[in-house]
């Protein structure tokens, strides 16, 4: 991407260097923390969150950042950076290589940057608003593949009546509506390889902003599309969402709001 944005660069570095730390305790004797809602928190989580932190505040003092670790630095800004240190905690903390940190910058809830970054494949997406999609360097677009050729992944938060739509879907989606459904347990990197084409869709209920943020841009950016689980157009502070190729993206929303009707879910 040519003329890259001070915001991006920033989003760039500071994404970078929580790569290493993250490359630091990866397949290490970790030691594993259990929040209040039951995710997972480690040593690296903090540490990485501390350094993004830190290098975004140096160049933009002025800004808001919300953190998954340590929530809001309220800063009184229409500015504010959301950042996962570490999207796909339990597959990191289990040695699995899917993982990720991710960074957005939003202003007045749109999102304007977006970085994801994978330091176990040296895997770089990032995004500008209006400037297209890039991974480590080439640019980006969805797949044109359909129905029959698909990977859809579906995940949710933990409320009871997010898990089960999740569950009716990965149980009904196969064969039904589409070819293949995965829960691949890091929704930054599923939105990214939405966005570069790996996979065609993806479903979400019930997460966090800084969880989807920035991946919710790359998939725009590249020429997908994303909307509420109604299928209305989608805005912060929504967090559930259908994000996809658009090749099918009619019945995959019919296919939640068969289900919904199925567990009596408004």
């Amino acid at each position: 991407m040519e003329n890259k944005s001070k915001e991006l660069k920033v989003a760039i570095k500071a994404a970078l260097e929580a790569g290493k730390i993250l490359e630091k305790y990866f397949e290490t004797e970790i030691i594993k923390e259990i929040k209040e809602d039951t995710s997972i928190t480690t040593l690296a989580d903090k540490e990485s969150e501390d350094i993004i932190k830190k290098i975004i505040l140096e160049v933009f003092p002025d800004h808001s950042i919300m953190g998954e670790e340590t929530g809001m630095t309220e800063n009184e800004s229409d500015y504010i950076w959301y950042i996962d240190p570490l999207d796909g905690t339990r597959n990191f903390s289990n040695g699995i290589p899917f993982f990720a940190v991710s960074i957005a910058l939003t202003h007045q809830n749109e999102i304007k940057v977006g970085v994801i970054y994978n330091p176990t494949t040296d895997s770089l997406f990032y995004t500008e608003k209006g400037k297209g999609a890039y991974w480590n360097h080439h640019k980006m677009h969805v797949s044109k593949d359909n129905a029959k050729r698909c990977i859809v992944t579906v995940a949710s938060g933990t409320k009871p009546l997010d898990t089960k739509l999740r569950r009716n879907l990965m149980h009904d989606l196969p064969g039904n509506v589409v070819s293949s459904v995965r829960d691949f347990g890091a929704t930054a990197v599923d939105l990214a390889y939405v966005a570069r084409g790996n996979t065609e869709a993806d479903i979400k209920f019930g997460l966090h902003i800084y969880d989807f943020a920035a991946g919710i841009l790359l998939v725009q950016e590249a020429g997908g599309k994303v909307t509420t689980t109604e299928g209305k157009p989608w805005k912060l502070p929504e967090t559930s969402f259908i994000a996809s190729n658009g090749v099918f993206h009619d019945a995959l929303v019919e296919e939640v709001k068969k289900q919904k009707e199925k567990l009596n879910i408004s």
